[in-house]
């Protein structure tokens, strides 16, 4: 295991992840920025799948180091009966338990719920999958997509008159991987703070929390009937906000729903006279009349650059941001100021830049110790480390294919 002063707000919090791809080891990524000590276990010879997903670097995935970064790595195949006791030896070491099998899949290599509690009673287990463990899809596989399409998330995402899209990241995995850390902290809480609380078991289903992020669908479609559909740029919700493409062809984005707002930005595009428009008197009216309002608005960036658009919104106190690529990202001043993007150590390139820590701590801020390891990286650390194992036990184990 690498090196490293303890640092962050859950310095001490203890946490195996013997999940796989994205979602529910994001959750243990965000942990570990935070200064969890998170040990990741893959399956010996072949590792987690995300290690083959692009983009690659000298046939390294860069995706791969920085989704697991932080973490220490070791191989154990729990399908094999002595891996398996090997890890209820080792659940005492640890707060938490991050799975992502199918349902029952545990429950088969002889590591079902109560026997995870047996070897450790006060363990929370973090179970991510698709629709959760009841339920007739239990047994579904599932991958962003899927909860995206289910979760209604892709039904309303696109232009009106087109197929329904999806964005160009798996972002139900990202936001998954959230409500995992969430529920993971709400559940320690729980038990760190009370001596008599048992361990805890979190089902998450990913497809659920998908749904669970586009507050107000459900409420409107029970009490209006309303199935809300897709429109493009444009805002649903409020108005003018849409798109627009600046005089030098640049992309710019515009929002503002309050009348402060709509005030600021009526008077960049030299219109300050809408504010006192009746027809755009407040939110609800002015999504109403949002199509004349789009026409004036795209009017004025269309026949500026994209410099002159951001001056004037910029002194009107409007809401109106270019549209970043990551290229953009790395060169914009905010970004650079509050350091939001960090050189971590690589073991294969020296050194990496990745996002930092979100959110930052000002008395005891978390770090981004390392990217991701080779398979077994800290093999021999981990096992003396956590069951006091010789170099000649683990060897064993190791060339009997349990390691």
């Amino acid at each position: 295991m690498t090196d490293t002063i303890p640092t962050g707000p859950l310095t001490g919090l203890r946490i195996l992840d013997i999940a796989t791809i994205i979602a529910a080891p994001f959750a243990g990524t965000l942990l570990a920025d935070m200064g969890a000590d998170v040990v990741k276990l893959e399956l010996p010879g072949i590792g987690d799948g995300m290690r083959g997903f692009p983009p690659f670097k000298d046939g390294k995935s860069l995706w791969w180091k920085a989704a697991n970064r932080g973490k220490q790595f070791g191989t154990l195949d729990l399908r094999k009966k002595e891996g398996a006791d090997l890890l209820l030896k080792m659940l005492p070491e640890f707060d938490v338990l991050i799975e992502n099998f199918k349902p029952g899949t545990l429950d088969r290599w002889g590591l079902d719920i109560e026997t995870l509690w047996q070897a450790n009673p006060k363990l929370v287990v973090l179970r991510t999958t698709a629709f959760g463990q009841t339920g007739p899809y239990i047994g579904q596989p599932g991958f962003a997509r899927i909860f995206e399409a289910m979760g209604g998330l892709t039904h309303i995402t696109g232009d009106e008159d087109r197929p329904p899209v999806h964005t160009g990241y798996p972002i139900s995995d990202a936001f998954g991987g959230v409500f995992g850390a969430m529920a993971i902290l709400a559940a320690v809480y729980k038990i760190k703070g009370d001596e008599s609380a048992k361990g805890e078991e979190i089902d998450l289903s990913l497809t659920e929390a998908t749904f669970r992020l586009l507050d107000f669908l459900a409420i409107e479609y029970d009490q209006l009937g309303v199935v809300r559909g897709r429109s493009g740029n444009r805002n649903q919700y409020s108005a003018p906000s849409d798109v627009y493409l600046t005089s030098d062809k640049k992309y710019v984005s515009l929002a503002g729903s309050t009348n402060a707002t709509f005030k600021g930005n009526a008077t960049a595009v030299g219109r300050p006279e809408l504010a006192d428009d009746p027809r755009y008197a407040n939110n609800g009216l002015r999504v109403q009349n949002a199509k004349e309002l789009d026409k004036i608005f795209g009017s004025f960036i269309s026949s500026h650059t994209l410099e002159e658009v951001l001056d004037a919104f910029s002194k009107a106190k409007g809401t109106i941001a270019p549209i970043y690529s990551v290229e953009q990202i790395f060169n914009d001043p905010q970004y650079q100021a509050r350091e939001a993007i960090t050189s971590v150590p690589d073991e294969d390139f020296g050194s990496v830049r990745l996002q930092n820590v979100v959110p930052k701590f000002v008395r005891n801020p978390g770090k981004v110790k390392w990217t991701a390891k080779e398979l077994g990286a800290d093999n021999d650390a981990v096992f003396k480390k956590l069951l006091g194992m010789t170099k000649e036990e683990i060897n064993s184990y190791r060339e009997r294919g349990i390691i």
